[in-house]
């Protein structure tokens, strides 16, 4: 994978890439929306809480595909309010932090999900060659 963050824009608000190119012949494999919601179906009370557990869910479906979050070359993320960008960031950076090159990220504030307990949902895009 290659990313670009060109010189000539400016650099990314956060650890993410402006741009990543997949090599022909990669595995492509794309989660749907994950929630926080833990195996038991209990839910975190925090946007950190619920994005820790969203990453959680995701890596367990990166393991099934034999990928790791290094393999994720795209993050969509979506929060419920501005209040929550920070808790969910920093649940994102604690993901990535063994992640030498980052993937482009886009986060979004929506006015809700399916309950009105939901703060967070992440889905993700990875590639492996």
């Amino acid at each position: 994978m290659r990313r670009f963050s060109p010189s000539s824009i400016r650099p990314p608000f956060a650890r993410y890439a402006h741009g990543v190119e997949v090599p022909a012949g990669a595995r492509l494999l794309v989660t749907s929306g994950q929630l926080g919601l833990r195996p038991d179906d209990s839910l975190p009370e925090d946007a950190e809480g619920q994005a820790a557990q969203c990453f959680a869910n995701i890596t367990a479906i990166l393991a099934e595909a034999g990928m790791t979050p290094g393999d994720v070359i795209r993050i969509n993320a979506f929060v419920t309010d501005r209040a929550h960008m920070a808790g969910y960031m920093a649940a994102r950076d604690a993901w990535l932090a063994e992640v030498a090159d980052p993937p482009a990220s886009t986060l979004v504030i929506v006015s809700g999900f399916t309950r009105p307990d939901f703060k967070v949902e992440v889905e993700v895009t990875a590639a492996a060659v």
